[in-house]
């Protein structure tokens, strides 16, 4: 294990540059979202095709991470996220030349399937790198990176776009990209069983700082808990999709309207990866409490048209509970998997977030579809509180020794949470 580890404190140049990753993946994702008056234009298409490129990014993220990873098992992941970027580079250089719109899917696809690969090896190399008491705050470094992504690239990408065209806001990401790829190379440690004088035995660096060296029991526990958080996912996300119908008149009273009252959101997300930060071992009882955070905030929704205030105050409460879920479900998802299954985590992740916006955002669309967009709050927060109360009841099982090979929630090899 790093110096850094192995004394209590975080590895931050390694984090930093993760993070630098994540934000530059959720920026590839999201873009044309933020260009997509310009991008429809230039390429001669429908703004409804041109939205149709992140759907089906989610959709190949979710088809393309296990083959990618059982393919690079058992190499460096330095090496791994590097490549994977570079490739990232390659979609959004390629996207920027693009000169129909054909070739823009292409190289869409090209870039979906190197992020997928991303996200399981980032996973797994940030669990490789940390003691398992730091591992919920490396988590939300690291994804912190990704709603900065929400928050700030987007916007940044718009501004770019209105300065000097949207084919220049792809080709700007793709040369940070290109930064960040190096970065990796050159910043981030390798993990403990390759790292020089370890006598590659990643077992002993796991007994000494990650947890106990036995792995789980089984994979049912890190199934149950993908699943439930799959669940989860569908309900926020399909509120979500639609939150500039839901919270019309809230945002058209405040100053700045919906783009204040989505910066907001965004910040609120922001406070609460940061909260996630802060659980230490106490990781499952946590994602349950986020999630009758989020249940609770999504069925105030339903109240946001009484007042201005009470409506930004909903949405308040559901960024920072919802926020808080990603970093949550992905560190329990890791330590329920173990260094045995560390591959087969990291592949989940991605898969499941991709798979909850997709399903979530058609399921949606059929509400919204014969109801209205007003119908979408209570089956949501009904769906997502069914998912906290199983996870509340799942909470204790899943943080007893044994039950997570990298040391599941406060077992007996770990420091007790005073320390955390």
């Amino acid at each position: 294990m790093t110096t850094e580890t192995s004394t209590g404190s975080l590895p931050w140049p390694s984090l930093l540059v993760l993070g630098t990753a994540t934000f530059t993946m959720v920026t590839a994702e999201m873009l044309p979202t933020a260009v997509l008056p310009q991008m429809s234009a230039g390429l001669g298409v429908a703004e409804s095709r041109t939205g149709l490129l992140v759907s089906v990014w989610a959709a190949v993220v979710v088809v393309a991470s296990f083959p990618l990873v059982r393919l690079v098992s058992g190499r460096d992941r330095r090496s791994v996220i590097a490549a994977a970027l570079v490739v990232l580079a390659a979609s959004s250089l390629a996207t920027s030349l693009a000169p129909s719109y054909g070739v823009t899917v292409g190289a869409r696809l090209l870039g979906a399937a190197a992020v997928g690969l991303l996200w399981a090896s980032a996973n797994a190399h940030v669990a490789d790198l940390v003691p398992d008491r730091l591992l919920a705050r490396s988590v939300a470094v690291v994804l912190g990176g990704a709603t900065l992504g929400m928050v700030l690239g987007t916007p940044l990408a718009s501004l770019v776009t209105d300065a000097v065209g949207w084919r220049a806001a792809f080709a700007g990401l793709g040369v940070l990209t290109l930064v960040v790829a190096v970065l990796v190379r050159s910043v981030v440690a390798r993990r403990p069983e390759l790292a020089p004088g370890s006598g590659g035995d990643g077992a002993a660096d796991v007994r000494a700082g990650s947890g106990p060296a036995a792995g789980p029991a089984g994979p049912g526990p890190m199934i149950t808990v993908t699943v439930l958080v799959g669940v989860l996912l569908v309900g926020h996300y399909g509120a979500y999709t639609y939150v500039t119908r839901i919270v019309e008149a809230p945002a058209a009273a405040l100053p700045g309207g919906m783009s204040a009252l989505l910066l907001v959101f965004g910040l609120a997300s922001a406070l609460g990866v940061v909260l996630a930060g802060q659980f230490g071992a106490r990781t499952a009882p946590a994602l349950a409490l986020s999630a009758a955070g989020t249940a609770l905030a999504l069925l105030g929704l339903v109240a946001v048209d009484v007042h201005p205030a009470l409506g930004a105050a909903v949405v308040v409460a559901w960024g920072v509970a919802s926020g808080a879920l990603p970093p949550l479900a992905q560190t329990l998802i890791l330590r329920l998997g173990g260094p045995s299954r560390r591959e087969t985590a990291g592949a989940l992740i991605p898969v499941v977030f991709n798979g909850g916006i997709a399903v979530g955002a058609a399921a949606a669309s059929l509400v919204v579809a014969d109801a209205g967009a007003g119908a979408l709050p209570v089956p949501a927060a009904v769906l997502v509180g069914a998912t906290a109360v199983a996870l509340w009841v799942g909470a204790r099982p899943w943080s007893r020794p044994g039950t997570a090979g990298h040391a599941g929630d406060g077992v007996a090899a770990q420091p007790s949470s005073a320390e955390v």
